[in-house]
């Protein structure tokens, strides 16, 4: 579920709008304290019970948005809960509608293994501290009395990531956490969100460093069929970046690389995964290390512009801006040289336009850093599509199988074949995100709802080869592996 509650929205935002205002004018140091009390004036509450606990909740994403974890603990996962919004959700799983006739036969009672289950004066009752949540009292009742309430954050999951305290409120097993983000937007209440690189790059562009913005295939279309990439370019250098460059390039170089990778392995009869999702990634780190051999050594497209710009000027910043979570995440890790310094949603990064003055405006079609199959790299089966079209121009066979998984839940499956040795295909395609990138939990809009710009916008780029698009750019100076 991807909530459209405006007030969800304007808040966190607001935050983000302020945050990044204050940080352009040098003053977020004592600024920062009285953010919670200039967008919650008082004295009458407009969220929750109180303007006190609407003013802990702010405070607590202004932490997130500079960065650090709002609970103050130490940690280096980006998505992290805000304690202070967490707690209208239900403890228990399980429990008892209007619909219990406290029957005779109290099947619910007997099918119980833990003594969970107890007689009141109308119903029966469920002591969650007894309960094991495993659904015997459910199947069993003859008036479906008993609902399973399964909490929004842990439903979309897909890596069963998050438990709860002894309070009810969210946790999140950074062991498990994949750092899709799918459960930030999923959460009626706002109560988990990702840390933010907004003060770290204005404080570098106001410090003068060389700061390049690297905008991703899937922002094409998000805006409508006038924002087009040069769009993009001549509002970021209005705020200081000094260049904009389409991670669509990446695309096309990523697709070469592993194009490359998936000939020599189909003639040994090896199966492969793709390696430029983050969330798929840390899924396969985290969760089936078993398969590290057999996904792909090739970096993601973000990182092959970040080393191809850092080849020319080490000391350049480099940004990824675009729907995604879990790229954050990945500009976090360390094994990782060359890449991207910072990762940054739409969300934030428009609040640091708005911060300045700056917006979006209409501007020709003009730009074009990566071939077509570059720009489609943000849609499902885009990836497989570029690397196919890669085989082809090195008169490679590119009739090969491919498994092209939409979703977590499609990745985890396939994974799972992979691991006890009967995945059908020859290779996968590991999309976290239903759609693809566009379909990414800091979308501006949903991959059907800007699918008609993104059309429109692609459909104007000329017909490039990827390996005629690659020729004009420097891949002698880089590598496009991890090792």
């Amino acid at each position: 579920m991807v909530t459209n509650d405006a007030t969800l929205l304007r808040i966190k935002h607001d935050v983000l709008y302020e945050v990044a205002k204050a940080a352009w004018e040098g003053k977020l140091e004592e600024e920062k304290e009285e953010i919670p009390y200039h967008l919650i004036p008082g004295p009458q509450a407009q969220f929750r019970c109180c303007i006190y606990k609407e003013r802990e909740i702010i405070r607590q994403r202004v932490k997130l948005a500079v960065g650090q974890c709002p609970s103050g603990k130490d940690s280096r996962n980006v998505v992290q809960v805000i304690n202070a919004a967490c707690e209208e959700c239900p403890i228990a799983s399980y429990i008892v509608t209007d619909n219990c006739r406290k029957c005779m036969g109290k099947a619910c009672q007997n099918s119980c293994h833990f003594g969970a289950i107890t007689m009141g004066e109308t119903r029966a009752h469920i002591d969650p501290n007894k309960c094991k949540e495993c659904g015997m009292c459910a199947n069993a009742c003859p008036y479906n009395a008993i609902a399973h309430l399964e909490r929004p954050c842990k439903k979309v999951c897909p890596v069963d990531a998050i438990t709860y305290d002894e309070y009810g409120i969210c946790v999140i097993d950074e062991n498990k956490c994949i750092q899709c983000g799918m459960c930030i937007h999923s959460c009626p209440f706002g109560a988990i969100g990702s840390k933010t690189f907004i003060v770290d790059v204005i404080n570098l562009i106001r410090a003068g460093k060389k700061v390049v913005a690297m905008i991703a295939p899937a922002v094409e279309g998000q805006f409508g069929p006038d924002i087009t990439m040069a769009s993009w370019r001549t509002a970021l250098k209005k705020i200081g970046f000094a260049d904009m460059i389409e991670v669509a390039l990446g695309g096309d170089m990523t697709a070469a690389a592993e194009a490359e990778e998936w000939a020599e392995a189909y003639k040994e009869g090896k199966k492969m995964t793709t390696s430029c999702c983050p969330a798929f990634v840390n899924m396969i780190k985290q969760h089936f290390p078993m398969l590290l051999d057999n996904m792909s050594t090739t970096v993601s497209p973000m990182c092959g512009v970040s080393r191809m710009i850092k080849a020319e000027d080490p000391e350049t910043v480099t940004v990824f801006i675009g729907p995604c979570i879990a790229k954050k995440s990945e500009t976090m890790d360390l094994n990782i040289q060359g890449n991207a310094d910072y990762a940054m949603t739409l969300g934030e990064i428009r609040a640091m336009m708005r911060a300045k003055g700056v917006e979006l405006e209409p501007e020709e079609n003009t730009l074009q850093n990566g071939s077509v199959f570059g720009k489609r790299f943000g849609n499902g089966g885009g990836v497989t599509a570029a690397v196919l079209q890669c085989l082809k121009e090195q008169g490679e066979n590119a009739d090969i199988n491919v498994m092209k998984c939409n979703g977590a839940a499609e990745c985890k499956k396939a994974l799972l074949l992979m691991k006890v040795g009967k995945l059908p295909a020859d290779f996968v395609e590991g999309m976290a995100c239903v759609g693809g990138c566009v379909g990414g939990p800091s979308k501006h809009k949903t991959e059907q709802e800007a699918k008609k710009a993104r059309d429109t916008l692609i459909g104007q780029a000329d017909k490039r080869e990827v390996h005629e698009n690659l020729g004009h750019y420097p891949m002698d100076k880089f590598s496009m592996h991890r090792h």
